[in-house]
């Protein structure tokens, strides 16, 4: 799976494509409303099977790993970090838009994430 995904991303070089924004027009086309969009954050975050894996399995076995008093301290640096990491995302996101809407950013983007995909799928096969 790795690989392909590597594969994929390395075809998109050769056929980069610019980020558009949807700007909303004069009458608010192009604009979903508040409804929407919190809809979308709902579905998004309860809908993944992930939240619940990520969250509860692995975050909670390693929080209790921890020892008795620690689990909560390991708990609130989780928490703090994944409030920063996907602020950081949304900010960023609006930060780069201008730099994403230039064919030759998404091959940087591209090439990057096809050397780092081939590679762990091949250590992965490997076994190194």
């Amino acid at each position: 799976f790795l690989v392909t995904y590597g594969v994929m991303a390395a075809r998109r070089i050769l056929r980069p494509q610019a980020l558009v924004s949807a700007e909303p027009g004069p009458s608010g086309a192009g604009r979903s409303g508040l409804a929407s969009a919190l809809a979308t954050v709902m579905a998004l975050t309860w809908l993944n099977p992930h939240v619940y894996l990520d969250t509860v399995l692995l975050l909670g076995s390693v929080a209790n790993a921890q020892g008795p008093g620690l689990q909560w301290w390991f708990g609130a640096g989780a928490m703090l970090g994944s409030i920063l990491w996907f602020c950081s995302l949304g900010f960023g996101a609006k930060l780069l838009r201008g730099f994403f809407a230039r064919p030759a950013s998404w091959r940087i983007l591209d090439g990057g994430i096809a050397v780092t995909m081939v590679g762990l799928g091949v250590g992965l096969a490997l076994g190194s």
